[in-house]
């Protein structure tokens, strides 16, 4: 009898060990089931200022990206603008904590400013994380306002001391301004800066501005009465890649038929290479290996959702031309670097007269 008592107090005691046992294991199991980003919060931070297409862009990314990430964090967007990304790119390398917990969307002078060695460009290319670009093909035109008659190439360049519009020196409207007066061979262009994209559109309205460049389905979405009104004289247009014809504006001159030399001919490949870039969407270097891939899966899965294009489309006025992350570490290192091209590219992008050609 008192064996068989012995026996039923181990066997009791067996039990309640292992109940023990999993009472302290089970809270642990439990946690590591739970998605990391559950409950927590996402900065993201847009190097430019709100309301332009680059800001529509990111818009349309913030709902699939709570969506797609495991633990639907919340996101709140900051915005960074200044030096054409260069303020925003130079806090996610040196001061955003390596956490997972702050992204950064800088535009397509990412890449630009740091192959040009650019004045302020603390980050370095190789080192930051990518998590993929929404955007990578577009077209950009060249218009002036129609009440100044200057519907034709010639008339344009008889014309003396256009005013062109743009944000600042080293964002890509800015470029494509000085791009497109440079290729057309225009007389004393004067370019303003110290706008926002929707103020530059204002500007151009009130008479404040003469020109500008602008991404093509931008002027389809935000300024329809440009064309329906014929409120504007459309000259030229940029391809993005180069043969991609736009269904509106296909009539246009295409820039490269402006072109005289190779070296001019590899200007425009060298600035088709980096506006293929897109608007990348980048992480510090040194976040987690596992974080940074689960941020670059949800960016898989938004980019083939189709309620996303549609919004995209909605919010941009552009049809989204995506590239994964792996596609755009691999583009990033192919990007030209001929020093005589980006001399050139450098003149043409700064502050001083544009260069003879």
């Amino acid at each position: 009898m008192a064996g068989k008592n012995f026996t039923l107090i181990t066997t009791f005691s067996k039990v309640l060990l292992w109940a023990a046992c999993f009472c302290f294991v089970l809270p642990d199991s439990a946690k590591s089931q739970t998605p990391f980003y559950q409950g927590k919060t996402i900065t993201l931070i847009q190097g430019r200022d709100p309301g332009g297409t680059g800001d529509g862009r990111v818009r349309a990314v913030v709902p699939y990206l709570k969506k797609y990430i495991p633990g639907n964090p919340n996101i709140v967007v900051e915005y960074m603008p200044g030096g054409g990304g260069r303020k925003a790119a130079n806090h996610i390398y040196g001061a955003a904590r390596p956490d997972g917990l702050t992204i950064a969307n800088v535009g397509v002078g990412l890449i630009a400013n740091a192959v040009l060695g650019e004045t302020g460009v603390q980050y370095d290319l190789n080192k930051l994380i990518y998590l993929g670009t929404p955007n990578s093909a577009s077209h950009y035109v060249f218009v002036t306002k129609r009440d100044l008659g200057l519907n034709s190439i010639e008339k344009l360049r008889a014309y003396s001391g256009l005013r062109v519009g743009g944000q600042a020196v080293g964002h890509d409207i800015y470029f494509f301004g000085r791009l497109f007066a440079w290729f057309l061979d225009l007389k004393n262009p004067r370019f303003v800066t110290g706008y926002s994209g929707p103020e530059v559109d204002m500007a151009l309205m009130r008479g404040e501005l003469d020109a500008r460049a602008q991404i093509a389905d931008s002027v389809l979405q935000r300024s329809p009465e440009w064309i329906e009104k014929g409120l504007m004289d459309f000259h030229a247009i940029v391809e993005i890649p180069r043969g991609d014809k736009h269904p509106r504006f296909s009539n246009l001159p295409e820039i490269e038929t402006f072109t005289r030399s190779e070296k001019e001919r590899k200007l425009l490949a060298m600035q088709r290479a980096f506006r293929l870039g897109g608007s990348p969407y980048i992480l510090p270097s040194g976040t987690p290996k596992d974080r940074a891939d689960i941020l670059r899966e949800a960016m898989r899965k938004i980019f083939k959702d189709s309620e996303f294009h549609k919004d995209f489309k909605k919010l941009s006025g552009d049809d989204p031309t995506p590239l994964t992350s792996e596609q755009l570490e691999k583009f990033v290192k192919e990007v030209p670097r001929e020093h005589e091209v980006i001399d050139l590219f450098k003149r043409l992008g700064g502050a001083d007269p544009l260069p003879a050609r």
